[in-house]
């Protein structure tokens, strides 16, 4: 049996736009697009384990759909999700996805930071997204830039990342 299409009707792509930031704290592991980076003596604070890229990257794909936000359907109020693998999440999320009739075209994420150093690490985060989301690295962009001195990011209180998503629907059914 295939995979169900999108309802008659809708549209064939849909974009949506992600938004996350996460204060900072001593002693907290940095996990950001899937990829640990062990050397950061901060990490970000969160109910989950912190992946503000997954984050942002989940919000993306759930706007997309008008499928609310990634604290709608993984709330810090809930135990569950103490701690949970954000890469894990974002996979939940593109299942969610792929039950409404649509796959993952592309990604496209920018981390807004001092610390840690982003750009040699990127290919590796686009690749662990990629798996997330069912796609190859190629259809995953991560880049960083810095707030130099401005802003919270700038004085490395935190990390911010925006992110787009486009899908693109299966071939409809009646419905």
């Amino acid at each position: 049996m295939g995979r169900p299409g999108r309802p008659g009707g809708a549209p064939a792509f849909r974009i949506g736009q992600g938004w996350d930031r996460h204060r900072l704290a001593a002693g907290r592991p940095c996990v950001l697009g899937g990829v640990a980076f062990p050397e950061s003596p901060v990490g970000p604070e969160a109910h989950s384990d912190g992946d503000v890229v997954a984050h942002a990257v989940a919000d993306a794909l759930l706007g997309a759909l008008a499928l609310g936000d990634i604290g709608r359907h993984f709330p810090d109020t809930d135990p569950r999700w103490a701690g949970a693998d954000s890469l894990a999440l974002l996979a939940r999320v593109r299942k969610l996805v792929s039950a409404q009739g649509y796959d993952v075209v592309n990604v496209d994420c920018t981390v807004i930071a001092e610390a840690p150093r982003i750009a040699p690490r990127a290919d590796e985060m686009a690749r662990a997204l990629g798996r997330a989301l069912g796609v190859g690295a190629d259809r995953v962009s991560v880049k960083a830039t810095r707030g130099e001195g401005v802003g919270p990011e700038g004085r490395g209180e935190c990390l911010t990342v925006q992110a787009v998503a486009l899908l693109q629907g299966r071939a409809p059914v009646d419905g």
